[in-house]
């Protein structure tokens, strides 16, 4: 086991190697329609209300589907199944692959906004965008639940130790 002490600021690849010993739900954010789409890998959605329901993703304003959420005010959050790890590392840019051309060999819907969603998401949230609050190099996300799709086949794709990781439930 390694420890290691404060002694200044944190640097950026100490907080990144810290954060890898996080386990986090792998989801991906889609949003835009047709041709004008773009999606991303989060590890951190969360909910913020129930009533009314309502979700926080943290996106960096960097990546190309931070102005696709801007300019369409809807995203969807996608929770993925350890089946689709390949969606995970094409939505995570593996390759060079960008924009709508991460949504290749998945099959994909729509609910209420517009926004894609995975045809067996674990868990899907299609969501109005309420606001984008930017903070240090991202923007928190919060959308109000408009739709949910729910899949639950008691497994999940995790991000752990950087790496993707199936979780299975025990029975």
């Amino acid at each position: 086991m390694t420890t290691s002490m404060p002694s200044g600021p944190v640097d950026a690849a100490t907080f990144r190697s810290a954060m890898r010993l996080i386990v986090g739900n792998v989801s991906v954010i889609t949003a835009g329609i047709g041709e004008d789409r773009s999606g991303l890998v989060v590890i951190s959605v969360v909910s913020l209300s129930a009533e009314p329901p309502k979700v926080i993703a943290c996106v960096n304003r960097s990546s190309s589907t931070w102005p696709v959420i801007e300019r369409h005010r809807h995203f969807a959050v996608n929770s993925l199944g350890p089946q689709r790890q390949g969606v995970a590392e094409r939505f995570s840019g593996f390759g060079g692959i960008k924009g709508n051309d991460r949504y290749a060999g998945a099959e994909w819907t729509t609910m209420k906004t517009g926004a894609s969603v995975l045809v067996d998401a674990v868990a899907a949230f299609d969501c109005s965008l309420d606001e984008m609050i930017d903070r240090g190099t991202h923007s928190i996300v919060i959308g109000s639940v408009e739709a949910v799709r729910t899949q639950d086949t008691g497994e999940a794709l995790i991000y752990w130790h950087g790496a993707y990781r199936p979780l299975r439930a025990e029975v």
